[in-house]
């Protein structure tokens, strides 16, 4: 019935999301308000693993990509999955720290790491860092000597896959800031420099292509050229890598037209390609490692919002006016994303009228969906933006000083706070007169 299966509808006609009342935790909680359904998060979870278990015969290990939304209770939930952790900051680490998460399990990835996050990985013995960069190669083994220790290497490599998305989250093609290149040998040269260093340990290569993909073809051509590239390592080097992060990036369902490959699929494909080439090249099969994150937590959440006013311009727009925006959701800002709503009272009601739904700080571009049919809507209705799990709360800021929303998770039908709504005081709590 709707775009996302935690919904539903309850006796009053009023929409639910993990069992519980929609009407009720906006009441409790007050508005802006993000909920989550940690029954349907771990259910995901478990679809990628299941997956990879079944095609790699357990030789995988998927990783929960926690920029998508990072927080301790979501680490927690993907270690009791059984899921390691991909981190791109020295405060996604700290937050896996303090989550006790097995830091074995954890692989550090980032463009331009500091030498402090490097430092802050190696000693709490994180189990891969991804290398970018030269430089970075360079510090990884000043620090291998200064800590006398043993550091486990992965190397993010531009496979040279333009995938069809938007320009601000494709990142597989040579003009990309992330990683190094194969075609320009770029690739095999930092490898080559880091077997030659004492204290580097490689094991493995990864790659991510982009962001929000619904086709299969471009990670299979992404699998069978970083395939290639680790048996030509073998060749010239006799060195053979054992891990092959193919990254994540698989496309979710944020609107009626969307149509996502089911995330099994993806697996599946890739497995053959990957297993063929092992046979063509007379290699050792790699441990396969993905990295979701927004395909576990964005198909799970939803924000609930009050509208303010409603401001009909005749014969231009009416814009719905709610109690949040850009501040808790900047995806639409950037990148023009769309998303889908619902009224949270009678949300099967049938849509009447095109809408844009505007939110609450002082920028023309503060919108959350621009031209949405929608049931009458009124001061003080609440509206439900779909699958805003995933890259909402983790790219919310304080623009205009608005503090940020609250996090709750739902799991049974019962509700626990996992991030609390931020204070006034909060916001100047690093300030200083």
């Amino acid at each position: 019935m709707f775009i996302l299966d935690c919904l539903g509808v309850n006796e009053k006609n009023i929409l639910t999301i993990g069992g519980a009342d929609v009407s009720e935790l906006a009441k409790e909680y007050k508005t802006p308000l993000y909920i989550m359904d940690e029954d349907k998060i771990r259910e995901n979870c478990r679809l990628y693993k299941k997956a990879l278990d079944e095609h790699y015969n357990g030789n995988g290990l998927v990783l929960y990509a926690s920029k998508a939304f990072c927080c301790l209770r979501i680490c927690s939930i993907a270690n009791e999955e059984g899921l390691g952790l991909d981190v791109v900051s020295g405060g996604e680490l700290y937050t896996a720290i303090k989550a006790n998460f097995p830091m074995e399990k954890i692989y550090f990835h980032g463009n331009n790491k500091t030498k402090d996050e490097l430092l802050l990985a190696v000693t709490n013995n994180v189990g891969r860092i991804v290398v970018d960069n030269e430089t970075e190669l360079d510090m990884l083994g000043e620090i291998a000597k200064e800590k006398g220790k043993d550091i486990s290497v992965s190397f993010r490599i531009k496979p040279g896959v333009d995938a069809h998305t938007h320009d601000f989250i494709r990142t597989g093609q040579i003009d990309s800031k992330f990683g190094v290149a194969l075609e320009t040998g770029e690739a095999e040269n930092i490898i080559k420099k880091a077997y030659t260093l004492e204290g580097i340990n490689v094991k493995g290569v990864h790659c991510h292509i982009g962001s929000q993909i619904f086709e299969i073809e471009p990670f299979l051509l992404a699998a069978q050229k970083m395939m290639h590239f680790i048996a030509d390592i073998k060749e010239k080097t006799g060195n053979e890598i054992t891990e092959l992060n193919l990254g994540g990036g698989y496309g979710i369902k944020y609107t009626k037209t969307d149509n996502p490959v089911p995330y099994g699929d993806f697996i599946r494909h890739i497995s053959q390609t990957v297993k063929q080439i092992t046979k063509e090249r007379n290699i050792s099969l790699p441990k396969i490692i993905m990295e979701p994150g927004r395909s576990i937590v964005a198909p799970a959440g939803i924000t609930v919002y009050t509208v303010g006013s409603v401001k009909e311009i005749p014969n231009i727009r009416t814009y719905i006016s709610v109690d949040g925006g850009m501040s808790d959701n900047p995806r639409y800002i950037l990148y023009r994303s769309k998303y889908h709503a619902l009224k949270v009272e009678n949300p099967t009601e049938k849509p009447k009228k095109i809408v844009t739904i505007a939110g609450k700080c002082c920028e023309s571009g503060d919108l959350l969906i621009k031209n949405i049919k929608m049931p009458s809507l009124k001061p003080g209705d609440l509206i439900a933006v779909l699958a805003t799990g995933g890259y909402n709360y983790s790219m919310a800021s304080n623009y205009n000083r608005i503090p940020r929303p609250p996090v709750v998770m739902v799991s049974g039908g019962k509700p626990k706070l996992a991030i609390a709504r931020e204070s006034y005081q909060d916001i100047i709590k690093n300030d200083i007169m």
